[in-house]
């Protein structure tokens, strides 16, 4: 770890941790490349139009991924309101004004139930009301057509690596909403690499999609990129600071879209493929080092083609006689220093993103889960 950034943490207070979780946002993200810091450092010496710079920003990153248009969003969740401000009220200031009172507007957003998550209270900070479609289990086609009305707004697509596959195919469901002029809006906040999923969504149909800038990108934590069509991106921009309407508290600085738009560079010009054999190496390692343990079973996982970065996962058998998750989480957060793990899957098993990781970082991190899976 930085000795100077250890050190500033600490006068605060604050203990500095080992992510081995993945880039989420409770753990401060993805680590920032050098370039990022670099750019940000150098933007905090000069003041410039906001104005001017978020649109210079976003066709630098639209030209950059080879899309319509872009903005920079207050991270992925913020591109998720925009996007519904965008789709509501569009570029009528009446509108736009009484956001997220869209009373009278044309507000529903359809999301199939089986994809119902967390973050889907954004659309409703940007005046949407959200409309399910299908059942837990699944939808299919018919009940996604029956959530249609004259009120609907926009239908919204979730891409995760945890995401239900019984969704309806997202080629597809642009189908249904596109034949009846709604747009499709996609939260893909933290589905890359690949780096061919910046365009992906788009070429097959999508008409804003959110990526957030501080996860697999690197960039600043604050800061999302908001991709779409001109008019979307446009209706957006209207919507977002430092406009005075509903995403005007969503700032995002100077100091940011400069670091997000170096981040972004960066990341579109590294090679994925011994970027991904890296991350699958580290992970092998965790798995070599804690396959033998008795009572669990320990393998090397990735989604595939659509999500390239690996996991070591730690599952428990049914003759698993060592602590709790909730107690190897425990320990694991009350060390020194403290480690944080996935958990995506249940109670059941933890798992080892490499994203965050470094060598020495890797090795302390197979050194305090073993300590833990054997404690007792």
């Amino acid at each position: 770890m930085d000795k100077n950034a250890v050190e500033l943490f600490e006068s605060l207070g604050v203990r500095p941790i080992v992510n081995a979780a993945g880039p989420i946002s409770q753990y401060g993200g993805g680590r920032s490349r050098p370039e990022v810091i670099e750019a940000v450092a150098t933007a905090f010496r000069v003041p410039v139009q906001i104005h001017e710079l978020n649109r210079r920003a976003g066709e630098t990153i639209a030209e950059m991924i080879g899309v319509e248009a872009a903005f920079v969003s207050s991270g992925a969740a913020g591109g998720l309101v925009l996007q519904a401000a965008a789709c509501i009220a569009g570029t009528d200031e009446d509108k736009m004004k009484r956001l997220p009172d869209s009373t009278g507007m044309n507000n529903e957003i359809i999301i199939q139930t089986c994809q119902r998550f967390g973050y889907d209270q954004s659309y409703l900070v940007g005046g949407g009301r959200i409309v399910n479609a299908g059942e837990s289990e699944g939808c299919s086609p018919e009940q996604l057509e029956e959530a249609f009305t004259d009120r609907t707004a926009a239908a919204a697509y979730l891409f995760a690596a945890h995401a239900s596959r019984n969704a309806v195919p997202f080629d597809r469901f642009c189908e249904i909403a596109h034949s009846r002029g709604v747009p499709v809006v996609v939260d893909a906040a933290n589905f890359l690499p690949p780096r061919s999923n910046m365009r992906r969504f788009m070429d097959e149909g999508a008409d804003m999609v959110a990526f957030s800038g501080g996860k697999a990108v690197r960039g600043p934590q604050g800061a999302g990129i908001l991709l779409g069509r001109t008019e979307f991106i446009e209706a957006a921009r209207a919507n977002g600071s430092p406009n005075n309407f509903v995403a005007r508290s969503m700032k995002v600085s100077k100091e940011e879209i400069v670091g997000l738009i170096t981040a972004i560079k960066v990341f579109l010009n590294e090679d994925e493929e011994a970027e991904t054999a890296r991350y699958t190496e580290m992970c092998r390692q965790a798995v070599d080092a804690l396959v033998e343990i008795p009572g669990v079973t320990v393998s090397l996982e990735h989604d595939g083609r659509d999500y390239l970065i690996p996991t070591a996962v730690v599952r428990f058998n049914e003759d698993w006689r060592g602590p709790t998750q909730a107690e190897i989480l425990s320990a694991l957060s009350r060390g020194d220093p403290p480690v944080f793990v996935r958990t995506l899957g249940g109670p059941g098993e933890i798992g080892i993103d490499p994203i965050n990781l470094d060598e020495e970082t890797l090795d302390i991190v197979i050194r305090r889960v073993r300590e833990a899976l054997l404690s007792k």
